[in-house]
């Protein structure tokens, strides 16, 4: 029986319009949330910034949040607060995008790049075990497509050894660890609202933690080190209007219509997390019966709302490469991406000094990897449209 030929080989594409990796999901009451705003007195540093903290203390079961203008924000907010600076090390992951390492260069930190475990693609604590030295401050674990890092390992070492445990969480909203909701768990966890996470404020970040410490630097740090509280002031307040700077900040301030948003994308939450959670049970149903292609492990410990599918190739069984499976998918109308291009491979982190080579195993899955449409919105047919897209390709390039 003849194979199915692909779009590239002649055949029809299983779809007439265009499928993406991530889309957003807004409906009637997310529009009116951010048009009450609108109408309201306060666009920014209004009463929905204390709003949407509490709901993701709600949501989370951390004690306090601090939400900012973005995930690159809330990630150098959490470095700061941890004290990073010159001469200081943090251990991170290179599969990942690279927010993740330049908070440490931010801070005058380094980033140390430690290498994944092949089946799940989270950094591996053994790995980062062997990579603190006197110099490591912190580790940013990141729960790469949306399952949670190994926190009970990562959280011993760094008690162990002295180190702040910063959960790069731009990929894991709706997600638990071991039952408990992944952003209460690390002493300080991040997140991101870009449009193709989970949840979406357009833009838009979090850090969450239980420490008020944290929590007062946090609150510094996002606008300006500037300060109205009275028990921080340096000097008598010469009246309502007065305030201080205290320490150098940032203007990493979250609008009013941002946080509306948000606050109304999760209220939807539960119902993102299960469709994603029946698109991925689809896909690795169909895509464990194909040799050439391997799934993804899950820990037990991860109840996963997942951001990202990877899919992986199997090279051996293929007789195409990566970017010709990429661009088989684009001639089906599935437009896919890949996450991610290892950090250090970066044009600015060569001249840093960084070299190839240093993280083997995140290095053979970036050669291997794309990323699958997943997101809300997308009906059964879309699902169905890319798993034959998958098949097709593979059974008529299987080596």
């Amino acid at each position: 029986m003849e194979k199915e030929k692909p779009a590239v080989c002649g055949g029809k594409p299983v779809r007439d319009t265009k499928l993406f990796y991530g889309h957003q999901y807004i409906d009637e009451a997310d529009i009116q949330a951010v048009v009450d705003v609108l109408k309201s007195d306060y666009l920014t540093c209004g009463p929905k910034i204390g709003e949407l903290e509490k709901k993701l203390c709600e949501v989370t079961g951390a004690k306090y949040a601090v939400v900012c203008s973005n995930g690159t924000a809330a990630l150098h907010m959490a470095c700061m607060a941890a004290g990073i600076g010159p001469g200081d090390e943090v251990v991170t992951t290179p599969v990942t995008f690279a927010a993740s390492a330049n908070c440490a260069l931010y801070c005058g930190g380094r980033p140390v790049f430690a290498d994944i475990r092949k089946d799940t693609y989270n950094i591996d604590p053994a790995s980062v075990a062997e990579r603190v030295s006197e110099k490591t401050k912190a580790v940013v674990a990141v729960d790469f497509t949306g399952q949670s890092v190994q926190l009970d390992e990562l959280l011993s070492l760094c008690r162990e050894k002295g180190l702040v445990l910063i959960e790069d969480g731009a990929h894991v909203i709706g997600t638990k660890y071991k039952g408990k909701p992944n952003g209460s768990i690390a002493d300080m966890t991040t997140f991101s609202f870009h449009p193709v996470k989970t949840v979406t404020g357009g833009e838009g970040g979090a850090v969450l933690t239980d420490s008020e410490e944290y929590y007062q630097k946090l609150l510094l740090y996002r606008s300006h080190g500037i300060t109205r509280n009275e028990d921080l002031m340096e000097y008598e307040p010469e009246g309502g209007w007065y305030y201080e700077q205290i320490d150098l900040g940032y203007n990493y301030r979250m609008t009013d219509m941002q946080a509306a948003l948000i606050i109304s994308q999760l209220d939807k939450l539960p119902l993102f997390s299960r469709r994603r959670k029946e698109i991925v049970e689809r896909y690795n149903e169909a895509f464990s019966r194909l040799p050439q292609i391997a799934v993804q492990k899950e820990i037990p410990e991860s109840d996963t709302t997942r951001h990202l599918y990877i899919l992986r190739l199997v090279p051996e069984k293929l007789r195409i490469g990566r970017k010709e499976f990429f661009d088989a998918l684009a001639a089906e109308n599935i437009c896919c991406n890949v996450h991610y291009i290892p950090t250090y491979y970066f044009p600015y982190y060569q001249k840093l000094g960084y070299q190839k080579g240093i993280c083997p195993k995140a290095e053979k899955l970036y050669e291997e990897i794309i990323s699958l449409p997943l997101y809300y919105a997308m009906t059964d047919q879309d699902v169905e449209d890319v798993v034959r897209a998958v098949t097709r390709i593979a059974k008529y390039y299987e080596a």
